[in-house]
Protein backbone atom coordinates (compact mmCIF):
# COMPACT_ATOMS: atom_id res chain seq x y z
CA UNK A 1 0.00 0.00 0.00
CA UNK A 2 1.47 3.30 -0.86
CA UNK A 3 1.41 6.44 2.00
CA UNK A 4 1.53 9.53 2.62
CA UNK A 5 2.10 11.15 5.84
CA UNK A 6 0.89 14.81 6.69
CA UNK A 7 1.74 16.86 9.81
CA UNK A 8 -1.46 18.67 11.07
CA UNK A 9 -1.33 22.04 12.27
CA UNK A 10 -1.37 20.31 15.63
CA UNK A 11 1.70 18.69 15.28
CA UNK A 12 0.59 15.23 14.57
CA UNK A 13 1.42 12.67 11.71
CA UNK A 14 -0.91 10.83 9.98
CA UNK A 15 -0.40 7.76 7.79
CA UNK A 16 -2.71 8.20 4.72
CA UNK A 17 -3.28 5.83 1.89
CA UNK A 18 -2.57 7.11 -1.07
CA UNK A 19 -3.99 6.81 -4.29
CA UNK A 20 -1.86 6.76 -7.43
CA UNK A 21 -3.42 9.49 -9.83
CA UNK A 22 -4.75 11.72 -6.75
CA UNK A 23 -4.12 14.34 -5.93
CA UNK A 24 -1.99 14.96 -2.65
CA UNK A 25 -4.87 17.37 -1.73
CA UNK A 26 -7.56 15.08 -3.10
CA UNK A 27 -5.74 12.10 -0.56
CA UNK A 28 -5.49 14.71 2.47
CA UNK A 29 -9.53 15.60 1.83
CA UNK A 30 -10.39 12.44 1.55
CA UNK A 31 -8.87 11.36 4.95
CA UNK A 32 -10.53 14.18 6.39
CA UNK A 33 -7.92 16.32 7.58
CA UNK A 34 -8.87 19.96 7.69
CA UNK A 35 -7.61 21.25 4.02
CA UNK A 36 -10.02 23.86 2.71
CA UNK A 37 -8.88 23.24 -0.98
CA UNK A 38 -11.98 25.94 -1.83
CA UNK A 39 -10.90 26.15 -5.84
CA UNK A 40 -11.12 22.40 -5.98
CA UNK A 41 -7.64 21.58 -7.31
CA UNK A 42 -7.75 24.33 -10.40
CA UNK A 43 -5.01 26.51 -9.00
CA UNK A 44 -7.02 29.64 -8.26
CA UNK A 45 -6.53 30.08 -4.40
CA UNK A 46 -3.58 28.87 -2.10
CA UNK A 47 -6.01 26.72 0.53
CA UNK A 48 -4.22 23.58 -0.19
CA UNK A 49 -0.73 25.28 0.95
CA UNK A 50 1.15 22.98 2.55
CA UNK A 51 5.18 22.53 3.81
CA UNK A 52 7.02 19.81 1.42
CA UNK A 53 10.07 17.51 3.66
CA UNK A 54 13.30 19.46 2.44
CA UNK A 55 13.99 15.78 1.45
CA UNK A 56 11.40 15.18 -1.14
CA UNK A 57 11.32 19.08 -1.92
CA UNK A 58 13.70 18.51 -4.44
CA UNK A 59 11.83 15.22 -6.01
CA UNK A 60 8.68 16.72 -6.79
CA UNK A 61 7.98 17.59 -10.20
CA UNK A 62 8.86 21.92 -10.91
CA UNK A 63 6.34 24.28 -9.90
CA UNK A 64 4.51 25.98 -12.99
CA UNK A 65 4.32 30.32 -12.71
CA UNK A 66 0.33 30.11 -11.92
CA UNK A 67 1.15 27.73 -8.87
CA UNK A 68 4.48 30.55 -8.11
CA UNK A 69 1.28 33.21 -8.74
CA UNK A 70 -0.85 31.84 -6.14
CA UNK A 71 1.77 30.93 -3.51
CA UNK A 72 2.55 34.36 -3.48
CA UNK A 73 -1.08 34.84 -1.31
CA UNK A 74 -0.36 32.08 0.51
CA UNK A 75 -0.60 32.36 4.36
CA UNK A 76 3.50 32.23 5.51
CA UNK A 77 4.52 31.15 2.60
CA UNK A 78 8.26 29.12 2.77
CA UNK A 79 10.64 27.68 0.68
CA UNK A 80 9.44 24.69 0.78
CA UNK A 81 5.67 25.61 0.08
CA UNK A 82 3.76 23.70 -2.40
CA UNK A 83 0.04 23.90 -3.35
CA UNK A 84 -0.90 20.21 -2.89
CA UNK A 85 -3.40 20.21 -5.41
CA UNK A 86 -0.27 20.42 -7.97
CA UNK A 87 1.09 17.46 -6.93
CA UNK A 88 -0.24 14.64 -8.50
CA UNK A 89 0.67 10.95 -6.64
CA UNK A 90 2.67 8.41 -8.07
CA UNK A 91 5.03 5.33 -6.94
CA UNK A 92 8.09 8.02 -7.01
CA UNK A 93 6.00 9.52 -4.11
CA UNK A 94 5.17 6.90 -1.80
CA UNK A 95 6.47 8.18 1.64
CA UNK A 96 6.11 11.53 0.77
CA UNK A 97 5.87 13.90 3.68
CA UNK A 98 4.19 17.36 4.39
CA UNK A 99 3.09 19.33 6.60
CA UNK A 100 -0.56 21.45 6.56
CA UNK A 101 0.14 25.39 6.40
CA UNK A 102 -1.76 28.28 8.66
CA UNK A 103 -4.98 29.00 7.31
Amino acid sequence: MAQIFVTDRNGVEHTLEAKEGWRVMEIIRDAGLPIEAACGGSCACATCHVYVDPEWFAKLPNQQEEEEDMLDLAIEPQENSRLSCQLKFDAALDGLKVTLAPE
